[in-house]
This record gives structure tokens, C-alpha cells and sequence, in this order.
């Protein structure tokens, strides 16, 4: 990971090309985020760092990550920027680009786990009268904080903070929460000289979503965010925390330029909250664990972790008929999502987008019918970029349950796709597509690069 103490323009050096060709961070914004930053501390713009924390896809490996399976993922070129000053005391002042009002507290506040959780980005606590009166958004602040002491780091030095996110990507499914965790976390050891690993940081994170904030999530987000590397595919085992960076597809030569084979596309549904009916994602967990702990029953296994990592797909395949038929499901879209993994690294490595992109489709498939993660709209989404011009494949990003679809498209065909896709769906969801700004509804995007300090 880069040196969070080199300036901006040998911190980009080698990145440079990098830089304009993804659009984001620019340098203007930076100029913007430093310029705020100092006002609000009495400071020069040379002083402000800013946390790079980029938005996450996961192209295969969808609902596996917390049963240990194996993943993949990649960064895009849209995230949270943070910028910061160290306060030079133990206070710490945060303003927000998107929520209204201040976040204050001190360093040497020892920080305990909230109890109540709505959703994946909307986080109430309970606790004392001043924890309530808090703007919310400043929990995320506070958990990396609690991450942070729960592991023996004693921080001296607050920050002073604005941190805003790519315009519209908010509860989009593309693990914003994860993103501002991360920036909270660089941010903070940064201002006290904390050297710490991006592994290390990666259990810090889940320590944030889990402990802190109670929701029972794996550790792709903040794998992704913190490992990965421009236009690589992140590949983890998250049983055994052992990742591998793949190589993208060969670039393409047109006369002098170099043209990517693909773009990103980000198709937002106009679903901001997670449908009231539909269990949630803590259910599927559990659901899953169950499954696990009936099939390691069933093989003589009682006593290991009720993982379904931990079952062995022969068991899997010998047990299987004694789950009953939503437990059945989940296993199944478990064991099949872990080969498309598998199958789709390889597709990947050797430049096979078209193999690679029906592998997602697939996994867009099962999240419906074995994770049942879906709802109406995003399902009418999905289906709607399987049929536009140039797709590879489609799938939900995120839970499901709101937010937008990804999917990966060749290049010289994305415009049309993005056009196909905006029309379609005003045709199909008018009430939903309502909520969006036309602009950007459907976004063409490139791969990113980890979150780093600048």
C-alpha cells in the first residue's frame, strides 16, 4: 500500500496514467476536499491528507464470503474521499458531503458495541444521551475507533474530517459501508503513525461491521477495498484469508490508443431502503449455518464450526436430501457459487470475457432463486441487462435487496447498453426509475485501485 506520507504528485507517479484514465479521483476534487479541510481546521491546504476508499463489485462469489467461501472482487473508479488533519489533541470533528450536521467525540472516549442495526448502511445505536443525539453517519467514526482500542492501539490524536462519497452511489449496494469504515481506519492511524498491514486492517473492518455494528457480514467488502489493484480480479479464500490478485484480460490495440475489452456498468434500481417484507440479510446467515450444522450432523461432524465451508462437497453431495427445501437452496447456491468462482478465475486469466460474463449471469440467477435475495425491481434490472447490447453478464450488486445490478460489457458497445438499459427500465419500473437522476441512472465505469492515504 502506498506511503501515506508521500505528497500528491509522487504519490501518483507511477499511478498517474492510472488516474486520468479512471476519472476519480480527480485532482480538482482533491483541490476541493484540502480547501474545505483547512478552513474548517485553521489550517494550509499542504497539511490535508485524503483517504482514497473506493467502491467494491464482486463479479462472483455473491453471499459466500461469511460461510468462508471462496470469492472474487474488484475496485471501481467512484468511493468515499475523506480528508483530514490530525486535530493535535484527542478531539475529533467530522462534517459530511451528504448528512447534515457535525460528528464530535474524543479519542479517549472508550467506544462499546451499538445494539441496533437497520440494513447494511443505516446504523442507529443505543447508549448514552449524548451517543443518541449523534448525527448516525458518525458511527462508523466510532466503530473504527472501538476496532481500533478492542486490539490494544491507544490513539492520542484525533482528526479533523470532511468526508463525502460519490455522488448518487450511496445504499447502492456497492459496500459504501465498508468503504467509509476503511477510511475512518487509515485516517486515524494515519494522524497517530499506526503502521498497519492491509490484512490487519481487513480484521479491523470486520470488526466495525460485526462487533461494533452487529451486522453479521463476511470480509469481501474490506478485502476488496484494502487488496485489490487496478484492473486485477481479488481472489480470496475467506476461510483461510489467503488471496491472489489475477491479471485482467490483455488490452486491445487501436492504432495508438490502448482500449480496454470492457467497462463496468452500474444500473441503479431507484430502491434506496431494503423492502420491509423480505427477512433480511442476518436470515440468510443463519439459515446457511444451519444447513451447515445439519450436514456436518449428518456426516459425524457435530462438533466443528457450523460453517458451510467447513463441509466437504461429497458430504455435501452424499446429505443433501435431508435438508429441507430452504435450507436445500441456500446450500446449493453455496457449493455452485464456490465453482463459478473457481471456473471464472480461469475465464478471467485467459481473457475469456464471454465465458466470464455468463458465469455472473449464473450467479445473478441463483442469488434469486437458491439465496432468494432479490425483489421486483432489481430482478426486472437483472433481466433487462441480460438483453442489452454488448453485456457479457449481469448480476445484483450487493445484497440484493436495493441498490443497483453490475455488469461487465465490451467497451465499444457500453454507451448503447447504458442507453438500452434506461429505457427499458423507465418502460418496465416508471415509479422506480422516477427516483433517478437521468444522468446518472445507468454509469459507465472502469476498474479501481485500493484504498489508500494521499
Amino acid at each position: 500500500m502506498p506511503s501515506s506520507s508521500e505528497p500528491f504528485d509522487s504519490q501518483f507517479g507511477d499511478h498517474s496514467k492510472k488516474m486520468d484514465e479512471l476519472s476519480w479521483p480527480s485532482k480538482t476534487q482533491f483541490d476541493e476536499i484540502r480547501k474545505m479541510v483547512a478552513e474548517m481546521a485553521g489550517r494550509g491546504t499542504e497539511d490535508v491528507k485524503v483517504v482514497v476508499s473506493p467502491y467494491r463489485i464482486c463479479p462472483l462469489g455473491a453471499h459466500i464470503d461469511h460461510q468462508g467461501g471462496t470469492v472474487s472482487a474488484m475496485t471501481i473508479n467512484r468511493g468515499i474521499l475523506l480528508g483530514f488533519v490530525p486535530s493535535g489533541d484527542s478531539q475529533v470533528l467530522l462534517h459530511s458531503g451528504q448528512f447534515k450536521g457535525e460528528v464530535r467525540f474524543s479519542v479517549d472516549e472508550f467506544q462499546h458495541p451499538r445494539h441496533t442495526v437497520i440494513g447494511s448502511n443505516q446504523v442507529n445505536g443505543s447508549g448514552s444521551s449524548k451517543v443518541d443525539e449523534e448525527c448516525s453517519w458518525g458511527n462508523y467514526a466510532r466503530g473504527a475507533l472501538y476496532a481500533l482500542q478492542s486490539r490494544g492501539n491507544h490513539l492520542t490524536q484525533g482528526i479533523i474530517g470532511f468526508i463525502c462519497g460519490s455522488e448518487d452511489l450511496d445504499s447502492s449496494g456497492l459496500s459504501s459501508s465498508a468503504a467509509v469504515g476503511v477510511a475512518y481506519l487509515l485516517a486515524f492511524e494515519s494522524a497517530n503513525n499506526l503502521p498497519l498491514s492491509p490484512t490487519e486492517n481487513i480484521e479491523y473492518d470486520r470488526l466495525v461491521e460485526n462487533e461494533y455494528l452487529g451486522l453479521r457480514n463476511g470480509i469481501l467488502d474490506q478485502s476488496a477495498i484494502l487488496l485489490s489493484r487496478y484492473g486485477c480480479l481479488t481472489c480470496m479464500n475467506c476461510k483461510t484469508k489467503e488471496y491472489k490478485l489475477v491479471h485482467p484480460p490483455k488490452f486491445q490495440s487501436h492504432g495508438n490508443q490502448m482500449e480496454k475489452a470492457y467497462k463496468i456498468l452500474l444500473a441503479f434500481s431507484g430502491l434506496k431502503q431494503a423492502l420491509t417484507t423480505n427477512p433480511g440479510y442476518n436470515n440468510r446467515v443463519a439459515e446457511c449455518q444451519e444447513a451447515a450444522r445439519l450436514l456436518l450432523h449428518a456426516s459425524g461432524n457435530g462438533g466443528v464450526e457450523p460453517l458451510l465451508s467447513n463441509v466437504e462437497l461429497t458430504v455435501y453431495e452424499k446429505h443433501k436430501s435431508k435438508l429441507e427445501p430452504t435450507l436445500a437452496r441456500r446450500a446449493e447456491h453455496y457449493f455452485s457459487e464456490n465453482m463459478r468462482v473457481k471456473k471464472g478465475l480461469e475465464a478471467w486469466a485467459s481473457g475469456k470475457l464471454e465465458d466470464f460474463g455468463k458465469l455472473i449471469s449464473a450467479s445473478g440467477l441463483s442469488s434469486i432463486q437458491n439465496y432468494e435475495s432479490g425483489c421486483g425491481p432489481l430482478i426486472e434490472l437483472y433481466e433487462i441487462l441480460l438483453r442489452a447490447p454488448g453485456v457479457y453478464g449481469a448480476r445484483f450488486s450487493g445484497a440484493g435487496f436495493r441498490g443497483c445490478c453490475i455488469a461487465f460489457v465490451d467497451a465499444s458497445r457500453a454507451t448503447k447498453a447504458a442507453s438500452f438499459v434506461k429505457e427499458e427500465y423507465q418502460k418496465r419500473q416508471p415509479d422506480q426509475a422516477s427516483k433517478l437522476n437521468p444522468e446518472s441512472a445507468v454509469l459507465i465505469c472502469d476498474a479501481g485501485d485500493c484504498a489508500r492515504v494521499i
